[in-house]
């Protein structure tokens, strides 16, 4: 059940253990899927979820996204994720996420990007307010994360290291025929060592979202591996569909507090 507070939507979850790691703690692709659920039934619930705008011919896209683990829940933990709209900012219309403890414990705090899509035409729907599609006052300025999801890109001058590749496949679509955003998600935290992700906390997991990616379509990954100064690990992880730069992650793993 989803309640709300203000221009704020909140939902009570308990983690179930098939969103969990061997050491019980929540995965980052889990919390996507989380945000990504709560996201939908915020949208509609100030009037422009995916109804509305399908009869309008344009879709929300995701963008950029970041997120940072204060502290992961763990396995049949009691939680509450909050979600709003923080309204227009050039091109992008941004969104926030909050995760905490029932008491009010900061666990993960989630800021994403996203656009507005011409179904159609296949473009930037670029007036979404002046057109009456979307109109003001549903926003909340609270920040999760201060900053907006910044671009990612490739260290440059540094040859990544092949990673395998992914196909597209059944578990991977959504409704709307390509990969789920949270897949990109699965894909780049299988490109870090099992070592580092079995030892280490994930701290940070910033994703740009380029290109979408169909059924049966090949995505070639690649990676980048630095240590960090407090035994960390700091991972880039691109995935390449032909020509095209589909995805983009940086995956920040830290010793456990």
């Amino acid at each position: 059940m989803v309640e709300r507070a203000g221009n704020k939507f909140i939902q009570d979850i308990e983690v179930p253990c098939y969103d969990v790691d061997s050491r019980f703690r929540l995965k980052p692709a889990s919390f996507m899927d989380f945000a990504q659920d709560l996201g939908n039934k915020a949208a509609d619930g100030i009037g422009f979820g995916f109804d509305y705008l399908q009869d309008h011919g344009v879709a929300w896209v995701l963008s950029r996204m970041h997120f940072h683990f204060d502290r992961a829940p763990l396995w049949r933990d009691k939680i509450k994720l909050s979600s709003w709209s923080k309204g227009p900012d050039g091109l992008f219309f941004l969104r926030d996420f909050r995760l905490e403890t029932p008491e009010g414990e900061s666990l993960v705090r989630c800021t994403s990007s996203w656009l507005l899509v011409d179904t159609v035409a296949h473009r930037l729907f670029r007036d979404p307010i002046g057109c009456g599609i979307l109109s003001l006052g549903n926003e909340d300025p609270d920040d999760a994360i201060l900053e907006r999801a910044p671009k990612v890109q490739m260290p440059r001058g540094i040859e990544p290291e092949d990673a395998g590749f992914r196909i597209s496949s059944y578990s991977d679509v959504d409704f709307l025929g390509h990969t789920n955003n949270a897949r990109y998600g699965v894909w780049a935290m299988d490109c870090v060592d099992y070592e580092d992700a079995s030892t280490l906390a994930v701290r940070d997991v910033y994703i740009n979202f380029n290109h979408e990616v169909r059924p049966g379509e090949k995505v070639f990954l690649r990676r980048l591996r630095f240590e960090t100064e407090d035994g960390g690990a700091d991972y880039y992880v691109e995935g390449l569909l032909e020509d095209k730069n589909s995805f983009v992650a940086r995956i920040v793993l830290a010793p456990e507090k």
